[in-house]
């Protein structure tokens, strides 16, 4: 049996500002964030970017143990379209899941961690001093907490990819986009007039 290659796609750790880390006597992006935000707030991103960081540490040590040749690389890093790879792993959220999906066409399935789910009891501690919101992952198929069950049926093949539409846009037959796109805003300069568009 051949051993599925698979791309782990990650949001980089330094997406909050809590979490740099200049050189030895750099002040620290958490040092010049911090005089101009809630201590609180302070706490909270940096918690973000430790717990994303437990996350990606969590899902590559469960792949260590598995029969399968994997690679590592940061979402910031995508340029070109992803091939040779039997399925994606994201880790991060809907962000990092999407990001990836422009540069990937439907032969390869993506799987979705949440890194940092919403903690509904921590969004109600904090509702009177600031958004305490994390991941929503509404894309993301699993968390740590699953992450083991859901690779194993995946790589059982008894847990199938499911299908989400996608638009593109063509002009004249023109494909104007490469990438996949969440929304279409169609406007004209003149609200008055008449416009006919045909959806396929």
């Amino acid at each position: 049996m051949t051993r599925r290659r698979l791309l782990v796609l990650l949001k980089p750790f330094d997406m909050y500002p809590g979490g740099g880390r200049g050189g030895k006597g750099a002040p620290s992006s958490t040092h010049a964030f911090s005089r101009f935000a809630n201590p609180q707030i302070v706490h909270h991103l940096d918690n973000r970017r430790k717990v994303h960081q437990d996350a990606v540490k969590f899902c590559q040590n469960i792949l260590r143990r598995k029969s399968v040749d994997w690679e590592t690389m940061f979402r910031t890093g995508l340029s070109q379209p992803i091939r040779h790879f039997d399925l994606v792993v994201t880790v991060g959220g809907d962000g990092t899941l999407l990001q990836a999906s422009h540069f990937i066409d439907d032969s390869i399935p993506v799987l979705g961690v949440n890194s940092d789910p919403t903690q509904l009891e921590e969004v109600q501690e904090f509702s009177n001093d600031f958004d305490a919101t994390r991941s929503t992952g509404y894309l993301c198929a699993a968390t740590v907490k699953n992450f083991e069950q859901v690779i194993d049926d995946i790589l059982a093949d008894r847990r199938m990819p499911s299908t989400l539409s996608r638009i593109s846009l063509s002009v004249n037959s023109q494909l104007l986009l490469t990438y996949a796109l969440n929304d279409l805003l169609i406007a004209h300069p003149c609200p008055a007039t008449i416009s006919r568009f045909s959806f396929k």
